[in-house]
């Protein structure tokens, strides 16, 4: 059996109404799920900020027929080649990609290969997604 532990919150009930709104059509259950699921993300979120080993996932949808943009992704990539885990890369139609980095290292390092992928031209949208290497507690 885990180990719970029970503890109640205080909030004003507009606060409180808010909270059910959230939940209502949400994947969260009830409101223990979701203010555990608040807090897993907190604690992603420092250790981002504290620059510590992270996972990062970068998508990216572009026009490969663009000003030599497969060429500049792949140069990127090998500059941190050691930190590349892993690039899938799908054909949407003729003139566009799709690619799906996921990179682990340091928070600053792949925010800053995030920020350069970005920034190329034909490059038509890019999301990032800051994950962990799991060193969270559930």
């Amino acid at each position: 059996m885990s180990d719970l532990v029970r503890m109640s919150i205080t909030m004003d009930r507009d606060l409180s109404d808010r909270l059910d709104s959230l939940l209502e059509g949400g994947r969260n259950e009830n409101r223990s799920e979701f203010i555990r699921d608040m807090i897993r993300c907190r604690l992603v979120e420092r250790e981002w900020e504290q620059d510590q080993e992270v996972l990062g996932t970068i998508t990216i949808v572009y026009d490969h027929h663009s000003s030599d943009v497969n060429r500049r992704l792949t140069h990127l990539q090998h500059e941190i080649h050691d930190n590349i885990l892993a690039t899938t890369h799908v054909h949407l139609t003729h003139e566009l990609c799709a690619e799906v980095i996921i990179a682990r290292g340091k928070a600053s390092g792949i925010k800053k290969f995030a920020d350069a992928v970005r920034q190329q031209k034909g490059i038509l949208h890019t999301a990032f997604s800051p994950s962990t290497l799991g060193k969270v507690e559930s």
